[in-house]
């Protein structure tokens, strides 16, 4: 596991990313991660062979629902290696900080189209489903 922390490590990470946020250009991204990291947002990599299999973009949070959580806006293994076990270590690894950090959750939301996502985060993981998350595009 390694934290991202320089540009060269965000820019490999993008393809891997993209798999994700399909509509994010690298110049978008590139622009967007930099207020993120000022807000805590945290790249997480998972490495094979020098390779980034698997990302998690995490942040440490706290609200009145979860407390003090770690929440993931972006979990995603490359298309290629996905079912050998590279999510499940990356994410065991984002649970291992949140304790280290002293946090009693971690919170993920996701697509609803991601049924094999779903699966995975409660069948695998042992994730409760808890609610859906609303949002409004505002002009």
């Amino acid at each position: 596991m390694q934290e991202l922390t320089t540009d060269a490590d965000f820019r490999d990470a993008y393809a891997v990313m993209r798999e994700l946020r399909t509509g994010l250009s690298l110049e978008a991204y590139l622009a967007l991660l930099e207020p993120m990291r000022r807000e805590g947002y945290r790249l997480i990599a998972l490495r094979d062979q020098g390779e980034i299999m698997a990302l998690a973009g995490i942040i440490l949070l706290t609200n009145f629902y979860d407390g003090r959580h770690i929440y993931v806006y972006d979990l995603v293994t490359r298309s290629d290696a996905r079912s050998r076990g590279y999510g499940e270590r990356l994410l065991t690894h984002v649970e291992d900080l949140a304790r280290a950090e002293g946090c009693t959750h971690v919170t993920l939301s996701s697509g609803m189209q991601r049924v094999d996502a779903h699966r995975f985060y409660e069948s695998r993981m042992g994730y409760t489903r808890a609610s859906y998350v609303f949002r409004k595009a505002l002009d």
